[in-house]
């Protein structure tokens, strides 16, 4: 790379309100405006020539004489950036019609009480009401953010009646607009035919005015409304931090979680070492194989590792005063706190969410998810490109193995299993202790360490199929710890379904003195000890494929079709009928799995060819050709589960030394981690959430930066105070631990 753009961007001063002129009109609901680039800023461009200036690049400026180059240059500035994309995305939401809207049957069932007068069905509440489009019965929706009442009548209905579609009186418009809700898809929907629906109810959408809250101006003023503390007990603002290691990232739009991982992640030695020194970063950027940085993984995290830790981007941003959240005041007395602009994680946000259903969105998202969705593709991309094995894996710090203990209670036979695993996933148990003065529910803390040691306990498994007693008998299945990582990462499952709704639990979790974790010998799995005998591995399924009709398949054959294709056809017309199964051969010509092998319900695909192209698809991520063949075997062809299968055996060498290896036994594979006991962890970064359920409220991040804890709000980097520190980290949905 010989040349680049240099962009350069000087905000324009805002206008000043001339003497007696009438402020704007208040803003009473939030609106999507297209807000362009060029009215906020002030635009200069050169071209730099790096072979002519090593250090700084020698400008160009009579560069843009040339028309080509002009022409490369003015591309380059109307092209849409990922991180303008995300702004103009970041408060759309796609509501579709779902197959209950389009084939909803309504009962004639006569008009409903007029506005006003109308009230649930099973109770007096006369707001917040929803409509059964089926039947015309009206309930109570459930109790939502902002003191709007409701005791789930509506939902209550659905149950016993089955009738799917409900719209809330209230936000219907004069458009046709209005809150749909398919409880089905337990999702918001579009009813394409709104006007027609209602007016079976005597209901005009053209006489109609909305008088009460969406569902998404609701969730909006909800998750608005959330704002971690940025003032002491004493009421002071707390102290702004700058410099190296201490960056804030921009939020994008409900990319707190995004946020919030990345500040965890870059705070530990192996992601640091990984991607930060300076020099690697020129020499990738110098042999990167992508044509673009914006579609290599190395080149976005080496970006975001600079942006974090060279602290070039830590100094406080013009005109970027924090603005408190609504309901919040400025501590009297206190000029407004400068917080910087934050560095935007737009293009690895966009890299890694590609193709993904959830991640690609602007919706809020579950921050352990993301995590290991993250660490997912950090060691595909490590496969792909496996010439950069010296530079280290800064996911290995993470990994351990979990043993798995199963026994048989009849015959006392035992079975040893290790899998691999980079999060320890706890169960929270939950014992409610009161309510608060808003009747929410209290709940008595519970230590971590018991949760973890809860994990680790036996477990009754009914119903287990011994292959050595041949029958149906009682179980016993315990789990220990194979091995322990350098980096103990610890998620607290707060989250329950209740009336369909993810929601979280607020219990308070209390970590040992001086926030050190240990575990010792007793949490370590040993594997089969002398004395135990090992239960024979379970037979493979026998087939169960029919014995196909000799005169049929004989015809089939005859007429030109494959034997695959003459099985396929019989076993999908009744395996009796040749005329039929040509008529069904004739119809799925182009059916893509066509000549893809029969797999017998519960068995594998025996030795039967796997689709090339499947293959291809996992050798571009790394893997040999015999690796992916085993990948899509041992898990009858699922692309997606045999990716999964590969990064959980990164030691099988795949069907070429399968008959090498036929005799080692699983417990010799090797393990991440170390079995060092004791292990003892010490608390270094942890991820909280406020809010009521994942599909709303914020993540921010706490790092202990030497001995002084950090408070990372997506661009706000602040000195957290004692107070919040302890009080945020009982109610930690992440944490990390590092080994000392």
């Amino acid at each position: 790379m010989s040349y680049t753009l240099n962009v350069k961007r000087k905000p324009k001063p805002s206008p000043q309100r001339a003497e007696g002129e009438e402020p704007p009109t208040k803003m009473t609901k939030l609106a999507i405006v297209e807000d362009r680039e060029e009215d906020r800023y002030e635009t200069a461009t050169v071209v730099k020539c790096w072979a002519c200036d090593e250090d700084k690049g020698r400008e160009l400026p009579e560069a843009v004489a040339n028309p080509k180059i002009k022409s490369l240059v003015d591309g380059i500035m109307q092209t849409m950036s990922s991180a303008r994309q995300s702004e103009v995305k970041a408060w759309e939401e796609e509501i579709l019609p779902c197959e209950h809207t389009f084939t909803l049957y309504q009962e004639t069932t006569g008009h409903i009480p007029a506005s006003g007068l109308a009230k649930c069905a099973s109770c007096d509440l006369k707001e917040n009401l929803w409509l059964c489009l089926t039947c015309g019965s009206l309930g109570c929706g459930r109790q939502q953010f902002g003191g709007v009442g409701g005791n789930g009548h509506g939902l209550g209905h659905f149950e016993s009646t089955g009738h799917p579609v409900s719209v809330k009186l209230g936000t219907i418009t004069p458009e046709g607009g209005a809150d749909v809700y398919c409880y089905i898809c337990n999702d918001a929907k579009l009813d394409p035919e709104m006007a027609a629906h209602l007016a079976t109810f005597g209901i005009n959408v053209q006489t109609l005015s909305k008088t009460e809250k969406s569902m998404t101006e609701l969730q909006i003023e909800h998750n608005l409304k959330y704002d971690f503390s940025l003032t002491g007990e004493d009421g002071k603002a707390l102290e702004p931090l700058f410099g190296p290691g201490l960056t804030g990232l921009a939020n994008l739009g409900n990319s707190c979680y995004i946020a919030s991982t990345l500040q965890a992640l870059f705070s530990l030695p192996s992601f640091q070492s990984r991607y930060y020194p300076t020099y690697a970063s020129f020499n990738h950027a110098k042999t990167c194989p992508e044509p673009l940085p914006a579609s290599c993984v190395e080149c976005q995290l080496r970006k975001i590792a600079d942006g974090l830790l060279s602290g070039r981007y830590a100094t406080p941003a013009q005109h970027h005063n924090h603005r408190y959240a609504p309901g919040v005041k400025q501590p009297e007395g206190q000029a407004p706190t400068e917080f910087q602009a934050g560095v935007k994680p737009s293009g690895l946000k966009a890299l890694v969410g590609k193709g993904h259903a959830e991640f690609s969105t602007m919706r809020q998202q579950d921050a352990e998810e993301f995590f290991g969705y993250l660490i997912d593709t950090v060691r595909r991309d490590a496969q792909k490109h496996k010439d950069r094995a010296a530079e280290g894996d800064a996911t290995a710090a993470f990994a351990y193995g979990m043993e798995q203990r199963l026994q048989c209670t009849s015959c006392g036979g035992v079975r040893y299993r290790v899998d691999n695993a980079d999060v320890v996933s706890v169960a929270v148990p939950t014992f409610e202790s009161g309510k608060d003065a808003d009747g929410k529910a209290i709940y008595t803390p519970v230590e971590l360490m018991r949760c973890v040691e809860a994990l680790l306990g036996e477990e009754d498994l009914d119903g287990y199929g011994c292959p050595a007693c041949a029958k149906s008998v009682r179980a016993v299945k315990q789990s220990c710890f194979a091995s322990f990582p350098d980096v103990l990462v610890i998620h607290a499952k707060k989250f329950q379904l209740v009336n369909w709704v993810p929601t979280k639990l607020d219990v308070p979790l209390l970590l040992p003195d001086g926030d050190v974790l240990e575990l010792r010998e007793g949490h370590l799995g040993q594997g089969i000890q002398p004395g135990e005998t090992a239960l024979p591995e379970d037979a493979a399924p026998a087939s169960t494929l029919p014995e196909f009709d000799a005169m049929a398949m004989a015809q089939l054959e005859g007429m030109g079709f494959p034997p695959i294709r003459a099985q396929k056809a019989l076993l999908a017309t009744g395996n009796r009928d040749a005329e039929a199964a040509m008529e069904w051969l004739f119809a799925h010509m182009e059916d893509p799995d066509i000549d893809a092998p029969i797999v017998a319900p519960g068995g594998k695909s025996g030795a039967a060819e796997l689709p090339a192209e499947q293959i291809e698809l996992i050798q571009d991520m790394g893997f040999t050709k015999a690796q992916g063949r085993k990948a899509l075997r041992e898990t009858d062809g699922d692309m997606e589960r045999a990716v999964e299968w590969l990064f959980s055996h990164p030691d099988d060498a795949g069907e070429e030394a399968s008959a090498a290896s036929a005799s080692t036994p699983e417990s010799t594979k090797a393990v991440p981690g170390s079995t060092q006991v004791p292990a003892r962890y010490r608390l270094k970064a942890f991820v909280s959430h406020k809010g009521p359920s994942v599909h709303s409220g914020h993540y921010v991040a706490h790092v202990r930066v030497g001995e002084q804890w950090v408070l990372f709000n997506d661009e706000k980097v602040v000195k957290a105070d004692e107070d919040s520190v302890r009080d945020l980290k009982s109610l930690a949905y992440l944490y990390f631990f590092e080994k000392v």
